[in-house]
């Protein structure tokens, strides 16, 4: 600053002594001012080197590998003990090699040979099944207001790359792995995608978002509290409607309204089935969702859901097709619609005694509307002529005798009830559960954290207990949680088929031995056990 003034004055020195004179003071007038331009600017300077130094260290992290601001990375491991013993009921089982032989049917002088054979009930059990579970979970903040989610999942038993030791007794788990339950039920080690979506927030500065993709719509409220997970957010769906990973989109708004703090709705639509390209031999149709939910409160210590859904065109086996008793059955027809209606109420009253306490119920109404399109099977032969078709439809049955078309429409229900005390202090927390499924009760729910069957599904009546302990340790990860879960469930059949909608339930109690009209494809398990036991770890 010296050195400038000394030009300066030196500069001044050379000038003509008049002109000096004249602008002396307009001269010293813009020197204060230069002056005062290179203060701010000397400060302006150690200001940016001042800052200059925490983002070079962040570069340097950032070279090290440290991960960008727009994208998270977390996932969890799970470990799996199950000891699983099960009754099966006497009961006829379809057998397309077996011939049972009725006299006088359908008609005097008729002999009728069923493709079937009968089987006194008998014990199932695996005392020692152990699973492996691995996921995944990527976020990306790609724009302002855009993200992109992904969860990849992997799920397999221990010495085994197949479903094959917990198939066999129910639909969601009887025709292999499929579509919607991939990743949520163990089949082989491959890391598959379970969920990728992209969310577009904010849409014209209103409180409105679109998402489309693989949906998160697996382990909705308030099937969490077993998982000890938190609840999905508002992409989420009630747990006793929908546990199926659809393909879908979502187009939904959260107004501010004060009387209704976090509320939101939504219209959610899914393809549950591409039939592919149409033709003369191919007038398959589609099978389509389409739901609307209503979320009056979003707290931490009220949650309520109100959802109806439809779906359309259902299909008479998994999307992916199967094959049971030796047969590839794929998707042969459509069979109707089916209408859902129900609700969740989810409460936490804390610091009640030495803890929290969760509480929650939840409703669910099924209506089915079938077509006169059936699932056909070779099921009997009279007097030694061709095999002829029995139909099954949309929860109900041809007559046999008459191989006449039975529609009817049918109404089911479920409830699910439940709780957990959570005692903060230790990590502990105990929870019960049950659920009721009447006589034509039909869920969308094959992808639940159940071996047996879908529990939500059941025809019946399931007790569910289990203890959660957390392991009180620092977290490293953002997430980083460790906890081992006991549980034991127990499941009281009244129906047959639970978690399937293809032809009449029939009541457990009432089959036989000898009677092939309540024939069936699996063998009706009238009771059923599960201790379990798992070690997670989330980061």
């Amino acid at each position: 600053m010296r050195v400038f003034f000394a030009v300066i004055i030196s500069l001044a020195l050379l000038l003509p002594l008049p002109v000096f004179a004249m602008d002396q003071s307009d001269l010293m007038k813009k020197i204060d001012d230069m002056s005062r331009e290179l203060d701010a600017l000397k400060k302006q300077m150690n200001e940016m080197k001042t800052a200059e130094k925490p983002a070079v260290a962040a570069d340097k992290k950032a070279d090290k590998g440290a991960m960008p601001s727009w994208l998270e990375i977390g996932g969890d491991y799970r470990f799996r003990f199950d000891s699983l013993r099960g009754k099966i009921h006497d009961y006829m089982q379809y057998n397309p090699g077996a011939q049972y032989p009725v006299p006088n049917f359908p008609f005097p002088g008729a002999t009728t040979a069923f493709f079937t054979q009968g089987l006194p009930g008998y014990t199932v059990k695996n005392d020692s099944l152990l699973l492996n579970r691995f996921g995944l979970n990527l976020k990306a903040n790609a724009t302002e207001d855009v993200t992109v989610k992904a969860r990849l999942l992997m799920y397999k038993i221990w010495g085994h790359e197949t479903i094959t030791p917990i198939n066999g007794f129910f639909a969601d788990r009887g025709f292999g792995v499929f579509d919607g339950i991939i990743g949520h039920v163990p089949s082989d080690n491959a890391l598959r995608v379970d969920q990728a979506y992209a969310t577009w927030s904010n849409i014209g500065g209103a409180p409105v978002w679109f998402s489309v993709g693989r949906r998160p719509s697996t382990g909705g409220v308030p099937t969490n509290l077993k998982q000890n997970t938190e609840k999905i957010g508002n992409a989420g769906i009630p747990g006793l409607m929908v546990d199926y990973a659809f393909d879908g989109l979502t187009v939904g708004a959260a107004p501010d309204i004060d009387a209704l703090p976090g509320a939101y709705a939504k219209i959610c639509y899914g393809r549950g089935f591409d039939s592919g390209f149409k033709s003369q031999f191919n007038s398959i149709k589609d099978t389509d969702f389409l739901g609307i939910q209503v979320v009056p409160f979003d707290t931490d210590n009220l949650h309520a859901e109100l959802q109806w859904q439809r779906g359309f065109n259902i299909f008479n086996v998994p999307s992916d097709g199967g094959s049971f008793a030796g047969l590839n059955i794929p998707v042969t027809t459509n069979m109707g619609d089916i209408d859902w209606f129900g609700g969740v109420v989810l409460a936490r009253l804390p610091k009640l005694g030495n803890g929290d306490l969760n509480l929650f119920a939840s409703a669910t109404m099924s209506s089915s509307h079938p077509n006169t399109n059936t699932f056909g099977l070779p099921f009997f032969s009279i007097n030694g002529g061709a095999p002829i078709n029995a139909g099954f439809g949309l929860l109900y049955d041809d007559d046999p005798s008459t191989l006449a078309v039975d529609r009817k429409s049918h109404t089911g229900g479920a409830v699910y009830l439940g709780g957990r005390y959570d005692f903060n202090a230790t990590g502990t927390k105990i929870g019960l559960e049950y659920n009721h499924g009447s006589k034509y009760w039909i869920g969308m729910l094959p992808a639940a954290d159940d071996l047996w069957t879908s529990k939500l599904g059941t025809r019946g009546d399931v007790y569910e207990a289990y203890i959660i302990q957390e392991l009180k340790q620092k977290p490293f990860s953002k997430k980083g949680k460790a906890f081992v879960r006991l549980g034991y469930q127990y499941y009281s059949f009244d129906y047959t088929g639970s978690n399937n909608w293809v032809g009449e339930p029939k009541k457990i109690k009432d089959l036989n031995a000898f009677d092939p009209s309540k024939t069936q494809l699996f063998a009706p398990v009238k009771t059923a056990h599960d201790i379990y036991f798992t070690f997670d770890v989330t980061f």
